[in-house]
């Protein structure tokens, strides 16, 4: 039996999908409702990760663990007491997923520094393990379903700068391979789309999917920060608007590890809208 954290999430729910698929038993821990597409011999534990000790009824008989922060940043989970908790269940591997931002935002504590500390953790647990690193994820997009659905407009910043976004089912997938294979214990896979995409473009590919035309409307960097803050701390607003308006090398490099775990190219953002084009209609 393998327990996937953040089940309701993007990643989640695809993995949860992917184990079942596989033949694999899988207990889907939320801090919330179960997800509405849970597949058929799957169970859904309520649990909060900031409190482990909830976390230890889910975990009895397990033999991998899934760890994600449930879309927090890292921010007010102890990776520490959850991966006890796991090992005194008798729980053998571990799958984290961590950050591109380890590596290429290493001074910002948001993107960086938080993640850093629970790879060290995971590393240091005395499990079997495996860390993923994805960049920017494709299902950012579901930012602009509102504005799509009423308006047909995407509006965001630095149109014509692209950067690798990854498609959450690819990293699911991933992770459905390195929680039953031995072969991927202590490696590190940086997971990335397979080419660089712009808002402009992605709007784009919206509009493809849903057979009309989306307007795109570039915000300044002003204009982002400020919708942005609404909803992010300061220092993060900083940091997404540097790696979408000026990303580095690290952010705009594609990396072959989908490929390499999966035997196929990962899935391009296009391909992201068209499978979920149902959330801007």
């Amino acid at each position: 039996m393998i327990v996937v954290t953040g089940a309701t999430g993007n990643v989640g729910r695809s993995l949860v999908a992917a184990l079942a698929a596989a033949g694999e038993r899988a207990t889907a821990v939320s801090r919330g409702i179960a997800p509405v597409d849970l597949p058929s011999g799957a169970v859904h534990v309520r649990a909060d990760l900031a409190e482990p000790r909830a976390l230890r009824p889910a975990l009895d008989g397990a033999e991998a663990l899934f760890l994600h922060d449930g879309g927090t940043g890292g921010h007010g989970l102890d990776a520490r007491a959850v991966l006890a908790a796991a090992a005194e269940a008798g729980v053998g591997r571990v799958v984290l997923l961590s950050s591109q931002g380890v590596v290429t935002r290493p001074e910002s504590p948001s993107h960086g520094g938080v993640m850093r500390a629970i790879e060290d953790a995971v590393r240091a647990s005395g499990l079997a393990w495996t860390v993923l690193r994805p960049g920017g994820f494709a299902s950012n997009a579901y930012a602009w379903a509102e504005s799509v659905r009423a308006e047909r407009t995407v509006a965001a910043p630095f149109a014509d700068v692209g950067i690798p976004v990854v498609d959450p089912a690819d990293i699911a997938e991933v992770a459905a391979v390195a929680l039953r294979k031995d072969e991927h214990t202590g490696r590190v896979y940086e997971l990335t789309g397979p080419a660089l995409v712009t808002p402009r473009q992605q709007a784009a590919a919206i509009g493809a999917a849903l057979g009309e035309a989306v307007r795109f409307v570039e915000l300044t960097r002003a204009e982002a920060y400020a919708r942005m803050a609404a909803f992010m701390p300061e220092p993060v607003v900083e940091t997404t608007l540097a790696v979408l308006g000026e990303p580095n090398a690290g952010e705009v490099r594609l990396s072959p590890d989908i490929e390499g775990v999966l035997g196929r190219p990962p899935r391009a953002f296009a391909e992201w809208a068209r499978r979920n084009v149902e959330a801007f209609r």
